[in-house]
């Protein structure tokens, strides 16, 4: 099982380690989920379709939740300030539905 975190966000990247928790490999950006394997865990801010992806692949999705208010958005957030606005990490499992 590999921990991954995917965000380019430093004050994300802060927050995770004033929490104490260990992450193997940190991803910017994710362009190919190819590389993940069934038990791996992935930490970030993803879209619907790509988390559905994963999760098709048996891997674990946590996101990074943020009450988020609108004068906030568009700024890069520090990890004191995502502590503020109460971030927890929820695991999510997402299935794409057949129409």
């Amino acid at each position: 099982m590999v921990r991954y975190l995917i965000t380019r966000h430093s004050g994300a990247i802060d927050w995770l380690s004033q929490q104490g928790l260990k992450v193997d490999k940190h991803i910017e950006h994710l362009d190919n989920i190819d590389m993940f394997q069934p038990g791996d865990e992935v930490i970030g801010v993803l879209p619907f379709n790509i988390v559905a992806a994963l999760c098709d692949k048996g891997v674990k999705y946590y996101h990074l939740d943020i009450r988020m208010p609108v004068e906030l958005r568009g700024v890069e957030l520090s990890a004191q300030q995502l502590e503020e606005l109460g971030a927890t990490l929820t695991p999510y499992h997402v299935v794409k539905l057949k129409r």
